[in-house]
């Protein structure tokens, strides 16, 4: 991947001209607000990844990648519309009836949809696809562990922290940074696969081009899908 594409492939991450979250600035130049702690952490046998492939990357590619985990803004979105306002919290209202048995408090089931929302927007990654991933790698527990490692919401690798951010592997049991990394790989692998998201979601799971895992998580995507007369968030 060229520089110029590769540049390029980062302007996904500003949004939907509509509900545009940040600036190309700003998302390129802050740097990445908040640790985390690991306590109460989960060793799940159950949880689905753990095998991304770490593999070299060109330096463009580096930074790019680089760049675009190190804006730490809280994910607070903001709408061209009262109309998309209005679809958001729609959206939040139904799909936290549908989390409440796996995250009963109201505060934080809100605050994780709420950063699932940003981030997804800011990669340019459809929500209900972001949240079935997150379903099938670590049943949307904050702390899972894989056996190979993987770490968080969406088992992201320790290594991505060391190729891509300030080398501290603790950071991915803290929520948006999870997030974040999970929604980056995730586009990374897509512009990687040319849009395939079949390929994408293997190679996120480092099964690629095995049925098992884009399957699964296809069959959790449907569980999350809304739309209102249509239109989706």
């Amino acid at each position: 991947m060229t520089a110029q594409r590769c540049m390029t492939n980062l302007n996904a991450f500003d949004g939907a001209p509509s509900e545009r979250l940040i600036s190309r600035r700003d998302f390129l130049w802050r740097g990445v607000a908040g640790a985390a702690g690991a306590a109460g952490l989960a060793f799940c046998s159950d949880a689905k990844a753990g095998a991304q492939i770490e593999e070299p990357l060109a330096d463009s590619v580096r930074v790019a990648l680089r760049s675009a985990v190190a804006h730490g803004a809280p994910p607070v979105p903001v709408f061209a519309s009262t109309d998309a306002q209005l679809r958001y919290q729609r959206w939040l209202g139904t799909i936290g009836q549908r989390l409440t048995g796996r995250k009963p408090e109201p505060q934080v089931r809100q605050e994780f949809l709420q950063t699932v929302w940003y981030e997804s927007k800011r990669a340019a990654l459809d929500v209900s696809l972001v949240m079935g991933l997150i379903q099938v790698e670590s049943a949307f527990r904050k702390f899972a562990i894989s056996s190979a490692g993987a770490r968080g919401y969406m088992q992201v690798m320790p290594f991505w922290t060391r190729v891509i951010g300030d080398g501290d592997p603790s950071r991915l049991f803290h929520l948006q940074t999870n997030l974040r990394y999970g929604c980056v790989i995730l586009r990374h692998y897509l512009d990687m696969e040319r849009g395939d998201l079949f390929m994408a979601l293997g190679r996120y799971n480092g099964s690629r081009g095995r049925p098992e895992y884009p399957n699964a998580v296809f069959a959790a995507r449907r569980q999350w899908e809304f739309s209102v007369d249509g239109r989706g968030v």
